[in-house]
């Protein structure tokens, strides 16, 4: 019997951004069948407790296998027939990605492709799929907007996700699949995960112990709230790509193809924040300073990130605009809960 609710199938369902984007569907009515590897590239006990809340939905089901596992993904479409498909796992990472490049194939080219054979074999409404601001790569012209060329990239997590680009681009146009892909901005808040600097540099103060700061703290990132972040991947869903007739057809700063049912759309907070700044509001929320060791730049890394979101308001009617003392104050109020300090 066909299930009378939406299904979304969500990849990375208990990593940071899939839990929330998770608990969001659920709360707007959508059945959701939730892909999460479980992989210990941080504590599995922090995927493992955002699981647990969602489970307590019974329109939830989590299925904890590597979207890499031939005929997984294949076999859950065929059975859920999902109107949408949201793809978030990867291996994450900038820095780790030079230490364990094989884990990002695997995970981001080999799982990415079994996704859209799948997608062929059991095509959704509209499939969704991550990518990131670090696809921009030395580009310098800011804001970074969708039409710019992006072929710099400068980690060899930022190529396989420019990779993923290419690769959904060619599944769109070959199969008429409507595919956006979002570029996510430094992406930060409650349940976070525990390689990002906030994370780090909140776990380090509460423990009288110093932080790195890179590049001597003369870096700027456009943070963007998690909860807005969300708010922009569910108004996505239902703004589904179509195949233009002609190149005519295609508004200016639209980056959709000219020959797929195919887009590229920042998700970010369009307000690039000195990272100085950024320690700033963590000291305010935490009530206290902290002791900071100057670095050199990190290899892999940009100085800056800044995302014109003007593609993303057309779309969706909103960008993200929550402050960073506030959605920092809400993560540190988080992490001394979740923690207990």
């Amino acid at each position: 019997m066909q299930h009378p609710l939406r299904t979304a199938l969500v990849t990375g369902s208990a990593g940071f951004i899939g839990f929330h984007l998770c608990q969001r569907l659920l709360e707007e009515g959508w059945l959701v069948i939730g892909v999460d590897a479980m992989t210990d590239y941080y504590d599995v006990a922090l995927k493992e407790a955002r699981q647990a809340q969602l489970l307590q939905s019974n329109h939830f089901r989590a299925v904890t296998e590597r979207i890499e596992t031939p005929g997984l993904l294949e076999g859950l479409m065929a059975d859920h027939r999902p109107d949408a498909v949201i793809h978030l796992a990867a291996q994450a990472g900038v820095r780790y990605s030079i230490e364990a490049p094989e884990s990002y194939v695997e995970s981001n080219l080999i799982g990415t492709f079994r996704l859209l054979e799948a997608a062929r074999s059991h095509p959704p409404a509209h499939m969704l799929l991550a990518s990131t601001s670090s696809a921009y790569g030395a580009n310098t012209d800011m804001p970074y907007a969708e039409t710019q060329k992006a072929d710099t990239q400068m980690s060899f997590y930022a190529a396989t996700k420019k990779a993923n680009e290419a690769m959904a681009h060619s599944y769109a146009h070959l199969y008429d699949l409507p595919t956006t892909m979002f570029r996510f901005f430094t992406v930060y808040g409650p349940w976070g995960r525990p390689d990002m600097a906030l994370f780090k540099f909140t776990r380090a103060m509460l423990e009288g112990e110093p932080i790195h700061v890179y590049n001597h703290g003369r870096m700027k990132r456009d943070f963007t709230y998690v909860d807005d972040l969300v708010t922009g991947i569910v108004r996505l869903v239902d703004a589904a790509p179509v195949r233009p007739h002609s190149e005519e057809e295609i508004a200016e700063g639209d980056s959709l193809s000219p020959v797929a049912p195919y887009r590229i759309v920042n998700i970010g907070n369009s307000e690039p924040v000195p990272l100085m700044q950024f320690i700033e509001a963590i000291e305010e929320a935490l009530g206290q300073s902290a002791e900071k060791i100057m670095m050199d730049m990190q290899p892999g890394d940009v100085p800056a990130t800044w995302a014109d979101t003007r593609l993303l308001r057309r779309l969706t009617g909103e960008t993200p605009a929550t402050p960073v003392r506030d959605g920092v104050a809400r993560f540190v109020a988080w992490y001394r809960d979740y923690y207990r300090v």
